[in-house]
């Protein structure tokens, strides 16, 4: 939640008049419960989505930041709340020490929801070839941004986040 690259992203938004709802899963930072390999955390981005649509009563755009991101596409393909997807620096694989997660994408070969993908071209947990591929492989309406020389947090170019963002929102 309170990453530099969510932060942007909620700038970005917040600029265009969209209200902004930020969150940690359940057992990140000081949140309640505990870690459920994605499958919880799903309930928490619709948890979002509900008390998003109580409050404001707006169509709502998903932007989401790498487990964010691919947790809260799933949640949101097939929610009619919903009107456009956003993933920021998504995973194809994450290695940590004694465990290699790969994350899988089929779940949006049917969502013809507008989606945007932003990536550093440097990304470890996104490599580019990798995840170009699962880009390819979605249906339209879809666009692409790679940040030349990003890594996975986007290390000095947040502003070009912040643009793509600002750019394809504000075009939807």
């Amino acid at each position: 939640m309170h990453n530099k690259v969510v932060f942007a992203a909620m700038k970005a938004l917040h600029a265009l008049g969209y209200p902004v709802l930020r969150f940690n899963f359940r057992g990140a930072g000081l949140s309640e419960g505990k870690h459920d390999q994605g499958r919880g955390e799903v309930e928490d981005v619709r948890a979002g989505l509900d008390w998003l649509q109580a409050e404001f009563h707006l169509p709502i755009v998903f932007a989401g930041f790498s487990f964010g991101a691919v947790t809260g596409l799933r949640a949101c393909c097939d929610d009619p709340r919903v009107v456009a997807l956003i993933a920021l620096g998504a995973p194809v694989s994450v290695s940590i020490p004694g465990q290699v997660r790969p994350y899988s994408y089929g779940f949006l070969s049917s969502c013809v929801k507008p989606k945007l993908f932003v990536s550093g071209t440097r990304d470890q947990y996104g490599p580019r070839l990798q995840l170009q591929e699962v880009f390819d492989s979605l249906p339209a309406p879809k666009k692409m941004v790679w940040v030349q020389n990003g890594d996975h947090f986007f290390q000095g170019r947040l502003d070009q986040v912040r643009a793509a963002i600002e750019h394809w929102t504000g075009a939807l």
